[in-house]
């Protein structure tokens, strides 16, 4: 349920709200606005009887109950939109950011020179994968932790924020110690021990939707990360798996306005790996930004004919400087811009 506060209610009277909402059995998640403050009281459905109970107290203007199953991620909860933020940029509300690099860190030269031309061409964060979950398990796996120190290592020349898949719970403490934003990917996006350990991470969290997910099962997946406190998640949209084989998924580009209208959490597209192929990727970036998104993450290479991995999918760094190009031109028409942190 959500409870709405008076205007001007006291300093004792809220904390006295707080903690009745917990002696009751629910998590309470406070989002202030100008002239209300907003408690989301997270637990079991409440009874008549217990918003009753609620509305009577001081201080307390209306109690609602919430219908929606993700409340967290709802509009209700929280009424304005999230914005991400970061030493190079922002995301949400109008702001729009764009993530580039390899699909997995493959040696320090690599790494190091496709993080300097994602930020000589406008790139706002540098991602690379170190542990790689792979279909097949003879394929490149990813260098592990060695990895993760070469993303900090360009991180440090750069100034680029780092966004690293972590793939299992045990893994978040160390991929938290190197990233800045944890990347939670489609073959993990219901992975509910690994959903909850990166909320506790306190790192932002970027998730993808899993390729066989609805909209409502992923709201419900970031739902695990805003129940641990961590307000800082990214929703991505990476394509889905349909009966469609010409790309290698099929780009949900209605998912941006539908998840835009029943959350307030930023929302990116993939383009790279819906795609499957670098001469789709700029289209289907430009069609999601048109969307409404607040970001790209795609996939660049210095040399992606040698990659270890998705070598098809990466764009070359002419490619990638001419999509950021195309990304300039559309966003002031969809009252976007590519903006650095103020």
């Amino acid at each position: 349920m959500l409870i709405v506060t008076k205007p001007g209610i006291s300093k004792e009277a809220f904390r006295a709200l707080l903690e009745e909402i917990k002696r009751q059995g629910y998590t309470p998640h406070v989002s202030e606005g100008e002239s209300h403050t907003l408690i989301g009281a997270v637990g079991a459905p409440p009874t008549p009887e217990l918003m009753e109970h609620f509305r009577a107290l001081p201080g307390v203007d209306q109690v609602i109950r919430i219908s929606k199953p993700h409340k967290l991620a709802s509009w209700e909860v929280h009424p304005e939109p999230t914005v991400v933020d970061f030493s190079t940029g922002r995301t949400g509300d109008g702001r729009f950011m764009v993530a580039a690099g390899p699909c997995g860190v493959e040696s320090r030269e690599q790494i190091l020179t496709a993080a300097r031309y994602v930020k000589e061409h406008g790139g706002q964060m540098l991602r690379g994968g170190a542990f790689k979950p792979r279909t097949s398990p003879y394929a490149f796996q990813g260098l592990g932790v060695e990895g993760l120190k070469l993303l900090a290592e360009a991180r440090a020349e750069t100034g680029l924020p780092v966004v690293t898949e972590v793939t299992s719970p045990d893994l978040v403490e160390v991929v938290a110690e190197y990233a800045d934003v944890l990347q939670i990917g489609a073959r993990n996006a219901q992975n509910f021990a690994l959903l909850k350990a990166a909320g506790g991470s306190g790192k932002p969290v970027l998730l993808k939707r899993g390729m066989s997910m609805t909209l409502d099962e992923f709201l419900m997946a970031a739902e695990y990360v805003l129940s641990e406190g961590n307000p800082n998640v990214i929703l991505v949209e990476r394509g889905i798996r349909t009966f469609e084989k010409s790309t290698r998924f099929t780009l949900d580009v209605s998912a941006v306005p539908v998840l835009k209208s029943q959350t307030h959490l930023p929302v990116w597209i993939d383009p790279s790996h819906a795609a499957g192929r670098r001469d789709y990727v700029t289209p289907l970036a430009l069609a999601g930004t048109a969307a409404g998104a607040d970001g790209i993450i795609v996939e660049t290479h210095p040399n992606p004919e040698q990659a270890k991995s998705d070598a098809a999918q990466q764009l070359h760094e002419e490619e990638f400087a001419a999509l950021m190009e195309a990304v300039r031109r559309l966003l002031p028409a969809v009252d976007k811009a590519l903006a650095a942190q103020a």
